[in-house]
C-alpha cells in the first residue's frame, strides 16, 4: 500500500504541475486482509461497535492509500490541495465480514459541470472471490467559474445532540491515512480558508452510520452530500426520519446543514 506521507508530501510540492485536462485512465488495484487492530481502532474513532462484520465505510479507508495515488500522479489534471469533497455514495451488495480477504480497485471517471467549477468521481470496488460486494464513489470539486450556487434541503427535525472534540480530525486522520492538513491543525487550517480545523467528512459520515448500527439493509445504498465544514470542536444536531430513510447533521444554531443522507434498499 502506497506511503500517504510521501503522496501527501508530493502533491504539496507538484501540486503546479496540474494544468487541467481530461482524466486518465489509469487505475490501481490491490489484495487487503483487514487487520482486527486496524478495525478496531477505525470502529472506536467512529461509533461503531465490534462485530464480525466491517461497517459499511471501513472499505473507504483500504482503499485511500489508492485513490491517493491516482489523485498524485502527473496525468491527473487537478492539483490535490484544494480540492473539495462534496459527496459519497456507498452500494454493498451484502455485508463484508473482517475475515474475507478483498480486492480492491480504483480508478476515476465522469468529470462534468459543476455550477461552482468542475467535478469527477473516484470509483473505488472491494470484491470477495471475484464477486464485487462494495462500490463507494466519492465526487469532488475543482473549484472555478460557475454559473450559480447549489441550494441545501431542509434537515428532518434533531433526535441528537453530538458533541465533536477538538482532536477528532487527527485521530481519525490515524486510522484513515487522510493526513490533509486542514483537518489537523488550525493554522494548517487557516491556510486553506478555515478558521479552524475540520472534520473529515467520511468522519461524519461513518459516525451518522453508527447511529443505524444493525438498522441499515444488508443490501443498500448510503449517500451523502457535504454541505458545509463542521469546524473543530463542534457541537452538531444529528437527525434522522422513523423510517431511517433520511438523515442529517446541521448547526444547532443556525440550522445550516453539515451534511445530508439516504439510504435506500439495494
Amino acid at each position: 500500500m502506497a506511503n500517504l506521507a510521501l503522496l501527501y508530501a508530493k502533491a504539496g510540492l507538484t501540486g503546479f504541475l496540474h494544468g487541467g485536462g481530461e482524466l486518465p485512465s489509469s487505475t490501481r488495484s490491490a489484495e487487503v486482509v483487514v487487520d482486527p487492530a486496524h478495525l478496531a481502532a477505525y470502529n472506536e474513532v467512529c461509533g461503531f461497535r465490534v462485530g464480525g462484520t466491517v461497517p459499511i465505510t471501513y472499505p473507504h479507508v483500504l482503499g485511500f492509500g489508492l485513490q491517493l495515488e491516482l489523485m498524485t500522479e502527473r496525468a491527473f489534471p487537478f492539483a490535490l490541495p484544494g480540492l473539495v469533497h462534496v459527496g459519497n455514495r456507498i452500494t454493498r451488495s451484502r455485508p463484508v465480514t473482517a475475515a474475507e480477504p478483498l480486492s480492491l480497485h480504483v480508478h476515476t471517471e465522469n468529470l462534468r459541470p459543476h455550477e461552482r467549477g468542475q467535478q469527477f468521481d473516484v470509483v473505488t470496488t472491494a470484491a470477495v472471490a471475484g464477486e464485487t460486494v462494495w462500490t463507494d464513489t466519492s465526487t469532488y470539486l475543482k473549484r472555478g467559474t460557475g454559473s450559480g450556487s447549489g441550494t441545501a434541503s431542509e434537515p428532518p427535525p434533531p433526535t441528537a445532540v453530538w458533541r465533536v472534540p477538538g482532536d477528532i480530525g487527527r485521530r481519525y486522520a490515524k486510522v484513515s491515512g487522510d493526513r490533509n492538513p486542514i483537518h489537523l491543525h488550525p493554522l494548517a487550517a487557516r491556510a486553506f480558508g478555515f478558521p479552524r480545523a475540520i472534520a473529515h467528512g467520511m468522519w461524519t459520515k461513518a459516525r451518522c452510520l453508527a447511529a443505524f448500527e444493525g438498522r441499515l439493509p444488508d443490501a443498500c445504498a448510503v449517500d451523502v452530500r457535504f454541505r458545509a465544514p463542521v469546524l473543530l470542536p463542534a457541537t452538531v444536531d444529528f437527525s434522522s426520519t422513523p423510517d431511517g430513510t433520511r438523515f442529517a447533521l446541521h448547526d444547532p444554531r443556525t440550522g445550516k446543514p453539515h451534511l445530508t443522507g439516504t439510504v435506500q434498499p439495494a
